[in-house]
């Protein structure tokens, strides 16, 4: 398993670790526990290692890295329009910003 590291080299905190359940056919799972037993690793770790080469491999593919640029301009487009909603709604003051409407109080 590759380890995290930070920017400068040293290790980074372990990230949280979450479940996956995953349905495989029955042969499949019997070609995995002998990989698993061959490599000496447990049927998780030998899936987390597999799983860990397919993302690398995924961040180099052309085509997950046009769809990649695609679904990101889509996140701005849609992350302007809001803006826009949000400005045309508030004046270009967020609500937070906006002193309360009623009674002020006089020092």
């Amino acid at each position: 398993m590759s380890e995290n590291n930070t920017a400068a080299g040293s290790p980074a905190a372990p990230s949280p670790v979450r479940t996956l359940a995953v349905r495989i056919a029955d042969d499949l799972r019997a070609q995995l526990d002998v990989i698993a037993q061959l490599n000496d690793r447990s049927v998780t770790e030998e899936i987390r290692v597999a799983l860990e080469s397919w993302v690398q491999t995924s961040r180099s593919d052309p085509k997950v890295l046009a769809r990649a640029e695609t679904v990101r301009a889509e996140i701005e487009r849609e992350a302007k329009t809001k803006q826009s909603a949000i400005e045309a709604i508030f004046g270009g003051s967020t609500p937070a910003s906006r002193s309360p409407k009623g009674k002020t109080v006089d020092a």
